[in-house]
């Protein structure tokens, strides 16, 4: 079995986009950018896939091994035409909560969107229908539910500047493993 990490979000648009299977769900992609978009779930789908079985390991002390498939994050950053200044991706879900991650990171190709989990729809408690994967970082890196993903140059103006919503609660933001 493989642990779940916290509940979905209780927000009214992650709600409704439950409610409706996800049919009118889209993934924002914007900031530096030349190309704003906005990628439906069968859009993404379209791209070139990529399928990786990975190891996830929580700061908390548990770990999995799982097979993810999605789009890897460079060819949707491609896609846009990332402007040269960018020097970090920003992911927001349907919650309070956001990371980011620097381009090294972001272009990896192991680092994907994906939509699926051993061979199947990406479940709820595992970020339907879209979790960032990150697998050169700990679990928590791989932010679930996205809704928006954002290209900047600082994280000073992000939040409280610190990167990412989780130092609050003590985690760092580089987590690499």
């Amino acid at each position: 079995m493989i642990p779940v990490s916290g509940p979905p979000p209780e927000t009214d648009p992650y709600q409704r986009q439950l409610a409706e299977k996800f049919a009118n769900w889209r993934l924002t992609v914007d900031g530096l950018v030349a190309r704003p978009t906005s990628f439906s779930l069968d859009e993404l789908k379209r791209f070139p896939s990529r399928t990786n079985i990975t190891h996830q390991a929580c700061e908390e002390g548990w770990s999995f091994i799982a097979e993810w498939t999605g789009v890897p994050l460079s060819h949707v950053l491609n896609s846009v035409g990332v402007n040269p200044t960018a020097k970090f991706v920003v992911v927001y879900p349907y919650d309070a909560f956001w990371d980011s991650i620097d381009m090294l990171d972001a272009l990896h190709p192991q680092t994907t969107l994906a939509y699926a989990l051993n061979g199947q729809e990406l479940p709820t408690p595992h970020g339907a229908p879209l979790r960032l994967r990150v697998p050169r970082q700990l679990g928590y890196k791989s932010f679930k539910y996205l809704s928006r993903i954002t290209l900047t140059d600082s994280l000073k103006h992000v939040g409280d500047g610190r990167g990412s919503s989780e130092p609050a609660a003590g985690y760092s933001w580089f987590a690499g493993i």
